[in-house]
């Protein structure tokens, strides 16, 4: 499907801008800590922006393309909670923020089960 095509190399851009900004910008303002997690967003925002690119190529010519689909929706759903929470949680320390981050890996996890059941179904 065309959209999970187009929001996974968005999703791509956005993990290039933002892992050099942390490495270049933010690398003297954080402290290790800090920086470690920010590198972990990073590192699930570029899996699960090629996941999506994945997706959005094998929607169109997938049989139960509803679950890929669906998939997708929820893998992006699983960036912008996992990835921008520890954005956000490195960015302004506020511990709270962390939370939010389990969230985000219930969505990886719950995409890759809509996967792995598409897989089976075919």
């Amino acid at each position: 499907m065309k959209v999970l095509l187009l929001l996974g190399c968005i999703m791509m851009f956005l993990a290039v801008v933002l892992g050099a900004f942390g490495a270049h910008a933010l690398k003297k303002r954080l402290s290790a800590d800090m920086m470690s997690i920010f590198q972990t967003g990073i590192q699930y925002h570029i899996a699960h922006g090629l996941g999506l690119i994945l997706l959005g190529v094998v929607a169109g010519n997938w049989v139960h393309s509803s679950l890929i689909v669906t998939a997708g929706w929820v893998m992006l759903a699983g960036i912008l909670l996992f990835s921008g929470s520890l954005y956000a949680l490195s960015l302004s320390g506020l511990k709270k923020l962390g939370a939010i981050t389990p969230i985000g890996g219930v969505a990886f996890l719950t995409s890759w089960v809509l996967v792995i059941v598409a897989v089976i179904q075919d």
